[in-house]
């Protein structure tokens, strides 16, 4: 997921009370073993054990939602968990989509876009935090959708090499559409971004 910067007025006051949990509760373990599962993933992939990276990542995949579905139902949100996720998600999206890449398993220019797209989220939200000593993390929908075309994609190529599955046009088409909310979200964040720092500007 990306992170959108602002200002905590009202909207960030609310979400701050529901912060009053320990900030090492259930969700944050489930998100913090998703990042220590990156690296396993990684190996796995460029170590040709598809079949085993696909579990693994089958299984990241659905942490992803089990978190934030934890989190909120039993009213665990944190100010931690609300950074951790979309780090997780960022390393886990990231770093597969290169291994992917390396292996031939997924288009060069796919790769650089995934990676550019998060280098620039990243890349803003501390540019953005620098000029206005704010960071407010609130995932756009386009954001969501983006995370969840990407991650379909990786278990998705991870599942047809591992078990030899023929996705017939599926694949191309994931490819695509992947490409297509990578830059659509990439420029709804610049444009954001762009319009929050001018209103705050005109403020000052």
């Amino acid at each position: 997921m990306g992170a959108l910067p602002g200002r905590r007025g009202a909207a960030g006051q609310v979400l701050s009370a529901g912060f009053g949990n320990p900030p090492m509760n259930l969700p944050n373990f489930i998100t913090l073993a998703r990042i220590c599962a990156v690296p396993v993933i990684i190996w796995m992939i460029l170590d040709r054990r598809m079949e085993a990276a696909f579990w693994v990542a089958f299984a990241a995949a659905i942490s992803d939602a089990v978190d934030g579905i934890v989190a909120k139902r039993f009213h665990m949100e944190t100010v931690l968990g609300s950074f951790l996720d979309p780090i997780a998600d960022k390393a886990l999206l990231v770093c597969v989509y290169v291994a992917l890449g390396h292996e031939g398993f997924l288009p060069t220019w796919l790769v650089i876009l995934v990676v550019f797209r998060d280098a620039l989220i990243v890349g803003g939200a501390i540019l953005f935090h620098t000029l206005t000593q704010s960071l407010e993390m609130k995932p756009l929908a386009v954001s969501k959708l983006n995370t969840f075309t990407q991650l379909v994609l990786a278990v998705t190529v991870v599942g047809s090499e591992a078990f030899g599955i023929d996705t017939g046009g599926i694949r191309d088409i994931l490819v695509y559409v992947v490409g297509a909310t990578t830059f659509a979200s990439g420029a709804v964040y610049v444009v954001e971004w762009t319009r929050r720092a001018g209103q705050m500007e005109g403020e000052a």
